[in-house]
């Protein structure tokens, strides 16, 4: 369920910045280097999940548009840096806005109250796969027997084999 609301998210997202000019590669590129000003072409890669040889062909169209700049590291003039110019910025502004209309239509037909307590326990479920994320020993403890923990627990448990499927014990 929540990998379908952040599809659908992405791509309600996506059809109105398309108005932009943008692709979802590009929108999201200039997002992660706002974030992250400064970022090589490498971590670049690691944040927006793809290889580094597709970052680079990112890179030089956006820096073709005149939305971002390399510069050589300090030191080390093999690894680029890239930085939004300020134009990018501008979209940047614009792309922000956008995603928050995105974000308000998609929370419309909840009160504000739902909504807040939807953000927040969102907001805990990613501090704990973070913590799993970030700790291999949490990892393999998530693996093992998680379904019965659940079950222990009350909570409903999501079968790996059904689509969409949710059983509560």
């Amino acid at each position: 369920m929540v990998s379908d609301v952040a599809r659908l998210m992405r791509t309600a997202f996506d059809r109105r910045v398309r108005r932009l000019g943008l692709t979802r590669a590009q929108w999201l590129a200039l997002t992660r280097l706002h974030r992250r000003p400064g970022a090589s072409q490498s971590e670049l890669a690691d944040m927006m999940e793809v290889e580094k040889a597709t970052v680079g062909r990112l890179i030089d169209r956006l820096e073709a548009k005149g939305w971002v700049e390399r510069r050589a590291q300090a030191g080390d003039r093999r690894i680029n840096r890239v930085y939004l110019t300020a134009e990018a910025e501008r979209v940047h502004k614009r792309i922000w806005r956008i995603a928050e209309a995105t974000v308000d239509d998609a929370l419309a037909e909840l009160s504000r109250r739902e909504a807040e307590q939807l953000l927040k326990l969102l907001g805990r479920v990613k501090l704990r796969l973070l913590g799993i994320v970030d700790n291999p020993a949490s990892q393999s403890r998530a693996r093992n027997g998680t379904a019965d923990a659940m079950r222990a627990r009350g909570k409903p448990v999501v079968r790996a084999d059904a689509e969409d499927e949710v059983v509560v014990p």
